[in-house]
């Protein structure tokens, strides 16, 4: 009884049961498990895009938000597109004005990106190869290396060549082809040499945007709706910087697409400037990169007041970039905070349903075997379970939400029956020498083990589908139910068949 017991115990089923079980309780001891937004709530965006778009681009438009929001690492999305122009985007976790607004800021970020030498663009987002992680340093400036493509860099080479210490801009979302009205301080500045990096000699920067992205720009002079649109002609917007605002009213009167920039309290004229234009730099060619030899890497720095908003910059440029350009650049034109539908007590509930549950669950099969040495362990094997499930949830850190515990409920019910499958072919043999009991046993567990299977592959086949080829709620659900077959037929299901051969004697 001894040798049968120590052979249990270092059966590598079982072992790989309480390496599982152990790391699953330590997981969630020190991670613990993060909800959808059904339970912990969240905040829901609004985003409207700049004109109605077909339904491809919108397609296109819900995939590139997953993708980007992914990458800035925040779970549990869903995005729903709503008629030709609006998209309703719900985050889970979010509690905070902070986190939402930057949420609304990468939405917002349609993500064109271009890099400018001397009024010529040599490099768009499509250049763009690799992204590394960014940096903070202690002064709060913040740096994103990146490659871009042979072609760009060896185009820049050409461009560059001779010309030490001459600016080079990068753009994110720029107003392309567009007319700028501001403030006769900001037109001066944007005229001077302040933006030439180290020489003087180089295009100002109005000269360069107005080359490279078509961008005019006029200082206000009290203009009229009508001199603006006349001046705006063949652009695709006007866009107004600090200016009285009534000349938006009467663009607007006048079918002109208008972009308000309002100036911040204390913010100077150059950083304006640099907001406006989504302006990174300009950034002074060194001695290395004007003979003629192309470089591929390169990066975006900027500097934060503190910290944390030098954090927030320096993700959002590192997702935007990774992440690619929106097909159409979306405005959020409402944001709302979610409270958790189910109440605060929902995981004390939850905790009581599922310890019921288990207790049905262990009636039942005794009463079905009328043998305890059964029961326990079938019920035991579901709590095991259900542990290994929320330690991995935990350790990818999953969102549960209700679709989500609905599929680990399922993979339950589909364990106890595999379970009833490998007992009932256990009870089912015949008891004669020792050599033919375990041959006997050998064969009946093949025989529940391909039933196992069969049933395995046909649940995770279904499942799949709905987690390549659906959005939203249905994706928790079979990612769950498949976590679950898997650690089943991998882990507890083995464990249990050893342990339930060595109660029942057949080993």
């Amino acid at each position: 009884m001894r040798r049968k017991t120590k052979r249990l115990l270092l059966s590598w089923r079982v072992l790989l049961l309480i390496i599982f079980l152990v790391g699953s309780i330590v997981t969630l001891a020190v991670r613990p498990l993060t909800f959808g937004i059904d339970i912990s709530g969240g905040v829901a965006l609004v985003a409207q895009t700049e004109h109605p778009v077909d339904s491809k681009t919108m397609e296109l438009v819900v995939d590139s938000l997953q993708r980007r929001l992914n990458t800035l690492g925040v779970r549990e999305i869903t995005i729903e597109a709503q008629g030709d122009r609006i998209v309703l985007v719900k985050v889970a976790n979010v509690s905070t004005e902070e986190q939402a607004n930057q949420i609304k800021a990468v939405i917002e970020s349609q993500g064109v990106f271009y890099m400018e030498f001397a009024g010529v663009i040599f490099g768009t987002g499509q250049d763009i190869e690799y992204v590394g992680i960014y940096q903070i340093k202690p002064d709060n400036t913040w740096v994103v290396p990146f490659r871009i493509s042979k072609k760009a860099a060896e185009r820049f080479a050409r461009l560059a060549y001779g010309k030490k210490g001459w600016p080079v801009d990068m753009f994110l979302d720029p107003p392309a082809n567009s007319l700028m009205v501001v403030p006769d301080s900001v037109y001066r500045l944007m005229n001077s040499t302040e933006f030439n990096a180290e020489a003087p000699e180089a295009p100002t920067l109005l000269e360069r945007i107005n080359r490279a992205l078509n961008i005019s720009v006029v200082a206000y002079a009290n203009q009229s709706a009508e001199e603006i649109k006349r001046l705006a002609e063949g652009k695709e917007k006007v866009v107004l910087v600090d200016v009285p605002q009534e000349l938006q009213a009467g663009l607007e009167d006048l079918n002109v697409t208008v972009r308000y920039v309002l100036r911040k309290p204390g913010e100077t004229d150059r950083q304006i400037i640099t907001r406006t234009l989504g302006l990174y730099g300009p950034y002074a060619v060194g001695e290395g990169l004007t003979v003629g030899e192309p470089q591929q890497d390169v990066q975006i720095t900027g500097r934060a007041p503190d910290r944390l908003t030098a954090e927030q910059e320096a993700r959002k440029i590192y997702t935007v970039l990774k992440s690619g350009s929106l097909p159409v650049k979306l405005t959020v034109v409402g944001m709302e905070f979610i409270s958790p539908r189910l109440g605060k007590n929902f995981k004390t509930q939850a905790l009581y349903a599922g310890i019921g549950a288990l207790i049905t669950v262990l009636l039942i099969i005794y009463l079905h075997y009328r043998n305890w040495k059964i029961a326990i362990p079938v019920a035991s094997t579901s709590l095991f379970e259900v542990i290994i499930i929320l330690g991995f949830a935990a350790l990818i850190r999953w969102n549960l939400d209700l679709p989500s515990i609905a599929g680990i409920i399922a993979a339950i019910g589909t364990g106890v029956d595999q379970q009833v499958v490998i007992t009932d072919e256990l009870l089912s043999g015949e008891r004669s020498t020792r050599i033919t009991r375990r041959a006997s046993v050998l064969k009946r567990m093949g025989r529940a083990f391909f039933v196992i299977f069969a049933s395995a592959a046909t649940t995770i086949a279904a499942m799949s589908f709905l987690l390549v080829y659906f959005v939203g709620t249905l994706k928790g659900f079979a990612f769950t139910t498949i976590l679950g077959v898997l650690i089943g037929i991998l882990v507890t299901r083995p464990a249990y068949a050893e342990i339930a051969k060595y109660l029942l004697g057949e080993d």
